[in-house]
């Protein structure tokens, strides 16, 4: 055992809605520790985590999963940003796709765009779509854009020129001009070099919007840190990045910490023998959810806050349901959950922060399913009475009992985590029951079994560190660089023109996880091809086996697979080249145990718990176990009810 007092420590910080979650390597040793979230300076509880765990001056590296973008983006706190863009496509965010958000509702409104109208300025010039230059230039609509940003008031510019993927020449021009007034600047040929341009220009507004938020938070964050300690950042698409390549590429942290949830499943999944799996992340604010079959699916297709993102992310389905879902009834009268949140500051009710709206957690404290000395393994007590009083106003108007309103929002809560599950497996021809349901969050293990049951999915696997698995994803993360060019060719074509984009872009890749701190021998390049028939509007993204023959052979089978057809016979078109880079990281050690046979546990204590049966409230002796003393192969018959330090686990 390493001597814990003087080791540097691997540090592992997930900031949520409501708790901040650390996972702490320490030699040999995992050690885990949560405070409550401070929204308004997320880098307090940081400090105030890493203090309390004793690790503040002793840190090797800190990887963090930011929440600061998501919620710039979710809230619209973002910086006063304006776009330049060629002239005749300055209204591109809000034409969008001319798709209809809900197609059978006459009276349907659109997200605003990022960015105004009345800050979206135009320069001219044009090129064709292979970068040919069709009307060069012109630097004095150049100063009069750059102008108007200024006069305007604006922090930072993004820059979206037509076909500036295939030649940047005129866009790096227009972000110089702005750099030299002053201004912070997102170009689409430096964060989105792809063709689609509404996707290409929603991305670089969103980068630019949240971009001087994130400079600002992680500078303070390393100001806040002793010495040079490294500071890594989490991205959407499972991997980390440095610090300075997250203040320039802030978009790529938009989902960060879900994430960093479904990388710290997929690895303790893989550990207990299963490679099917659901990832069911339930925190204070919301749900995430994803599907796992032998492999962490990703998409370039991903939306925050209705704005979409072409930037590679795990395929994550996100809910607003979690502990701090406020209940409240609609205009009609119906009872809702969410999504609004209590979240950290009040927080609910029976937190006794001041809280009085109805939540979740009120709810299962109300039901006796949250033992109120027992929350976060005794450091934090809850306020039963104040969680009475909370749910007792949902009563009032329901007319029934104080347990059936609670048991009523968790029926909805409950109902709407079950659709963000369906979403991701029934909707894309995955069965359910072929799974297992990895349960996660501070709340997850607790709605786990009963949603389980809904849907038929016959294991849950609650990991050993359920309420900071998040963190702990992040120690695992690999360093992860992605890359994308356009070609646009006829796939029988393109052979000599992948292997100019491939050279270039590992060239790039090498270079970049150089700069990352990044060992060669640790580096794994892996090249893929967005493939589509002539004539479609979508493509698939498969693995580059070095020939397009073999390539084109799996892409005509994972079309069947995906969208239940193909055609071998037909022309297939070459999008995009990719390269995902890693620097691979050395996994944590997992402590293993042996199951002991005939295992007798034996109960801490019993509670009252308040369940549903055959539509009617039941109340039941219910035992309560510590789950640091069950031993390996222990079995367990509800109803029963396991705390841990970080969640509480409940067996209907």
């Amino acid at each position: 055992m390493t001597d814990s007092t003087t080791a540097a420590a691997l540090v592992g910080v997930d900031t949520g809605g409501t708790f901040t979650d650390f996972v702490v390597i320490d030699g040999d040793d995992i050690r885990v520790h949560k405070v409550l979230s401070t929204p308004d300076s997320p880098d307090r509880a940081i400090v105030q985590g890493l203090r309390d765990l004793g690790v503040l001056d002793r840190m090797a590296a800190l990887v963090h999963g930011s929440t600061v973008a998501t919620n710039a983006v979710l809230e619209r706190k973002g910086v006063r940003a304006g776009l330049i863009t060629t002239a005749g496509f300055r209204d591109v965010l809000e034409i969008g796709r001319q798709t209809r958000p809900k197609l059978y509702d006459l009276r349907v409104t659109r997200d605003e765009p990022l960015v105004p109208r009345e800050r979206r300025v135009e320069v001219v010039e044009r090129l064709d779509e292979r970068g040919g230059v069709m009307t060069p230039l012109d630097e004095e609509s150049v100063a009069r854009a750059v102008a108007t940003m200024v006069e305007a008031g604006v922090e930072s510019v993004a820059v979206c020129l037509l076909f500036s993927f295939a030649n940047p020449a005129h866009e790096e021009a227009v972000a110089a001009a702005a750099r030299a007034a002053g201004l912070h600047v997102s170009a689409s040929s430096e964060v989105l070099p792809e063709f689609r341009e509404y996707e290409r220009t929603s991305t670089v507004v969103l980068n630019a919007y949240v971009g001087p938020l994130m400079d600002r938070y992680l500078e303070r964050l390393e100001r806040a840190l002793p010495g040079s300690r490294p500071l890594r950042i989490m991205q959407s698409n499972g991997g980390s990045i440095s610090a300075a390549t997250a203040r320039r590429e802030a978009a790529r942290t938009l989902l960060s910490g879900p994430a960093a949830g479904v990388v710290g499943a997929a690895f303790v999944a893989d550990a207990s023998g299963f490679d099917q799996t659901i990832t069911f992340d339930m925190g204070g604010t919301s749900t995430d959810v994803a599907l796992i079959d032998g492999a962490v699916t990703e998409t370039t297709d991903g939306r925050i806050g209705g704005h979409p993102t072409r930037l590679p992310t795990i395929d994550i389905h996100t809910v607003g349901a979690g502990g701090g879902s406020i209940a409240w009834f609609d205009l009609g009268g119906a009872l809702r959950v969410g999504p609004r949140s209590a979240g950290a500051d009040p927080g609910p009710a029976a937190y006794g922060a001041g809280g009085t709206e109805p939540t979740v957690t009120d709810a299962n404290v109300v039901l006796g399913r949250l033992i109120p000395d027992s929350f976060l393994g005794g450091t934090m007590s809850l306020d039963a009475d104040a969680a009475r009083a909370a749910v007792g106003t949902i009563a009032e108007q329901l007319g029934t009992s104080v347990e059936e309103a609670a048991l009523g929002i968790i029926r909805i809560a409950n109902a709407n985590m079950e659709a963000a599950i369906r979403v991701i497996s029934v909707e894309r021809g995955y069965d359910p029951r072929r799974f297992t349901l990895v349960a996660f969050g501070g709340a997850g293990p607790l709605h786990a079994c009963e949603l389980a049951a809904a849907l038929r999915i016959p294991r849950v696997l609650v990991p050993a560190t359920p309420g900071v698995l998040s963190a702990l994803g992040m120690l695992i993360a690999d360093v992860r660089k992605d890359y994308v060019r356009t070609v646009m060719l006829p796939a029988a074509e393109a052979q000599e023109q992948i292997d100019l984009v491939l050279a270039e872009l590992f060239g790039l890749a090498w270079s970049d996880l150089l700069d990352e701190a990044v060992s060669p021998d640790c580096i794994e390049l892996e090249q893929l091809v967005d493939l589509r028939y002539v004539g479609q509007s979508y493509e698939l993204t498969v693995p580059y086996y070095g020939d397009l023959g073999r390539t084109g052979a799996n892409f005509h089978t994972t079309h069947d697979q995906r969208f239940g057809y193909s055609d071998p016979g037909e022309r297939v078109d070459l999008v995009n080249v990719r390269v995902t880079a890693r620097g691979l990281t050395e996994p944590p050690p997992l402590r293993r145990m042996t199951a002991v046979p005939g295992a007798t546990p034996k109960p801490t204590g019993e509670t009252t718990v308040v369940f549903a049966s055959a539509n009617r409230v039941e109340t039941r002796a219910t035992r309560v176990f510590d789950r640091e003393t069950l031993p390996p192969g222990t079995r367990l018959s509800g109803p029963a009810i396991i705390t841990q330090n970080d969640t509480t686990t409940g067996l209907p």
